[in-house]
């Protein structure tokens, strides 16, 4: 295959799949991750592509963009239907608080107990945040805190796109006995604005088999409990 041809065909699956690992393109093309990486190398000199870890992601993708809800479903469905959080209707003598208008939505129907911050809602993600939303969660305590995350570096931490959001994240953390991070795969080797915290303030991770086996045994190292999906 030519070097043209087959760099077309890794766009096409950065296209596809949010994001390319060195290791997988490798098996993939039948050729070595000098020669991928050399591709990734001529990709993002192009402007095509941004590199990350072990890997790329869209070009298009940077620390200020914060897309909407809907355009985030639409991405990894399968990993993040493994992950997901719907089988919580299921259970019972639980209370659920969150700043998420959908996920109040979509758990109404149950008998779970349902406690809503309050808040300014965020039309880009259905969530409210600001002061009313950080002051409701320092007067509460919980158990378990599920937080899904735009970007997991393992140097720099958990990130978020919004200012606003990471406030209210920051105040989760800090009245949660255990912090649960939740996010697919993709998300590993991205940094976007606003930091939310460090990879010490995470006790467990769930994420799916496409996680960098660097990043994995980074984590692992650092004493965060990991389930794969």
């Amino acid at each position: 295959m030519l070097n043209e041809e087959r760099r077309r065909h890794i766009l096409e699956i950065l296209n596809r799949d949010g994001r390319v690992l060195v290791v997988d393109l490798a098996k993939q093309f039948r050729t070595s991750q000098v020669t991928i990486r050399k591709d990734l190398d001529a990709l993002q000199a192009n402007g095509r592509i941004h590199r990350s870890h072990g890997g790329a992601l869209p070009a298009q993708e940077s620390a200020l963009e914060d897309p909407t809800l809907r355009e985030k479903e639409k991405l990894h469905r399968k990993e993040k239907l493994k992950i997901a959080a719907r089988a919580l209707r299921n259970f019972e003598n639980l209370t659920i608080i969150t700043n998420a208008v959908n996920i109040a939505a979509e758990l109404s129907g149950s008998s779970l107990e349902l406690i809503l911050t309050g808040g300014t809602l965020r039309k880009n993600s259905f969530s409210l945040v600001g002061p009313i939303a950080e002051e409701t969660l320092r007067r509460l305590n919980g158990d378990i805190l599920f937080l899904g995350v735009d970007g997991f570096d393992v140097q720099h931490g958990l990130t978020t796109p919004n200012l606003l959001e990471a406030k209210v994240n920051r105040a989760m953390m800090d009245v949660a006995r255990v912090v649960v991070a939740v996010c697919d795969s993709s998300k590993f080797g991205r940094r976007t604005l606003s930091s939310i915290a460090p990879p010490s303030g995470v006790h467990h991770l769930i994420t799916d088999h496409g996680i960098p086996k660097p990043d994995l045994a980074a984590l692992k190292k650092a004493g965060i409990q990991i389930t794969l999906v």
